[in-house]
């Protein structure tokens, strides 16, 4: 199976998320919503995606973005699965049940950008210290100590 057997097969599942998928530098993107987040990665573990390359988050300002890589060797695929969060309430499930390479990726995702992963093993802070406040890749971050890019004012 190649990305546009890829295509077909995961429109003719997800009738209503067809349009939300892409294909974009040979790699497939689906956008989901938070609330099938987990069913969405879910289903596509069981068609051979077993492997989690990445998890990070982006900063949009009034929303963050949950992003994540899966890859499959068995077709040779990559695709992004990603979703958006309301700011004030940036909670996602974890899919660490699914892929255990997401549990210091999430934790990351976490220190990083305060977005909350319900029913993660062990989440905490792995990169700064238990006692840091704040998140520091959020655009909103301020500390005085920070030059920011002019492009960031």
């Amino acid at each position: 199976m190649d990305i546009k057997e890829l295509r077909e097969h995961l429109c003719a599942t997800y009738p209503d998320l067809c349009p939300l998928f892409s294909i974009e530098f040979g790699d497939g993107v689906l956008s989901v919503d938070r609330s099938r987040f987990h069913d969405a990665a879910a289903d596509l573990k069981s068609l051979g995606f077993d492997r989690l390359g990445m998890v990070t988050a982006v900063d949009f300002g009034d929303e963050l973005e949950m992003v994540y890589r899966l890859q499959s060797r068995e077709m040779r695929a990559g695709i992004f699965v990603k979703t958006r969060l309301p700011r004030e309430e940036a909670v996602i499930e974890t899919v660490v049940d699914l892929w255990d390479a997401a549990d210091w990726q999430e934790r990351e995702v976490y220190d990083m950008f305060g977005i909350v992963f319900t029913g993660h093993p062990d989440l905490r802070r792995i990169l700064l210290t238990d006692d840091w406040v704040g998140w520091p890749l959020r655009k909103d971050y301020d500390d005085p100590t920070i030059i920011r890019r002019p492009d960031y004012l």
